[in-house]
């Protein structure tokens, strides 16, 4: 008797025909019921297997003329689209470019979704920073991040001065003085604060009574501030000793890739050198040191700038933490 098989719930007869037909429901059963034995998920493993299943399923339904095994086609058409739009947003690379691709898969930290918000943040930041100077902008990034969702959000002195080492209490004092920011006792309270028992601080212009600056979730919120403590407290970075300015130029870049970690849109080849600029609290004639540095500290595998334009390309070692365009 012919092999018979088992695919979403629903019996492969034994005397399907045609043969190849029966066969082609019967492996991808298998497939499926294998890939849930897997330790690790495989995203473009599992959107070839829907788009597998897809095809399948509507040649059964024109074989039989049953209406449901068109629409079992039509989720299983979904669930690929849906998987390879996960998988993308993962890695940077369309499922169809992973095999024999001759870029590396990334697992990238944002989504591209969540790039999306990181760059608003960043655009937001830079139009509102009550001061011109690197080391304030630094603060009120990552300050807002912790307290975009309801206006408030915990800070520790160790916080601040990993941020800006011997200018935190200056720069957290500025920012209590233009009422950008709202302690509830005092700068030195909030610089011998200690992580069990963290400052709660008040942005006021992210209270929930106000027009709301971002529309994103508490998940994207953490992983947006995760993103850019990584990316302007980066290892290579500390240890050079780079200033405020300099970590900024690194946050803008890796917030601005294409998938193979070149800066800027395919069409702009490069970033707009006066944007990158003010987002920096830079003038446009100085970038080009400042990119020099992130090159020599191994955040930027090349850098020039011609015609206006910041190109240059994120150092492999950096992908990760890129947010594609």
């Amino acid at each position: 008797m012919k092999r018979w098989g088992k695919i979403a719930q629903r019996i492969v007869p034994h005397d399907l025909q045609p043969d190849v037909l029966r066969l082609e429901l019967i492996e991808p059963g298998d497939a499926f019921r294998a890939y849930q034995q897997r330790t690790e998920p495989d995203l473009a493993l599992l959107a070839e297997l829907h788009k597998r299943k897809a095809r399948a399923f509507r040649l059964w339904a024109d074989v039989s003329g049953d209406a449901s095994l068109r629409h079992e086609a039509q989720r299983a058409e979904k669930a690929a689209q849906t998987t390879s739009e996960m998988h993308e947003n993962r890695t940077g690379q369309p499922v169809d470019d992973t095999a024999g691709g001759d870029q590396p898969v990334v697992e990238r930290l944002l989504t591209q979704n969540q790039a999306v918000h990181a760059r608003a943040v960043l655009d937001c930041v830079a139009a509102h920073s009550p001061y011109p100077e690197g080391e304030v902008r630094l603060a009120v990034l990552l300050i807002t991040l912790r307290a975009v969702r309801a206006g408030t959000g915990n800070i520790t002195g160790q916080d601040l001065t990993s941020w800006l080492q011997g200018d935190a209490e200056r720069v957290l004092q500025q920012l209590v003085a233009a009422d950008w920011l709202r302690l509830p006792g005092t700068v030195a309270e909030v610089m011998a604060s200690r992580p069990e028992e963290p400052t709660t601080v008040t942005v006021p212009t992210l209270l929930p009574e106000r027009p709301r600056p971002f529309a994103f979730g508490s998940a994207s919120r953490s992983r947006i501030s995760g993103w850019a403590q990584k990316a302007v407290g980066g290892r290579k970075l500390r240890k050079k000793k780079l200033g405020a300015a300099t970590r900024l130029l690194a946050l803008y870049t890796a917030a601005h890739i294409r998938p193979d970690g070149h800066l800027g849109h395919v069409e702009d080849g490069g970033l707009h050198l006066d944007q990158a600029a003010a987002f920096c609290t830079l003038p446009p004639d100085q970038v080009t040191e400042h990119a020099a540095l992130l090159v020599t500290a191994g955040w930027l595998a090349e850098a020039d700038i011609a015609g206006g334009k910041l190109h240059g390309q994120l150092a492999e070692r950096v992908w990760p933490l890129g947010g594609l365009l």
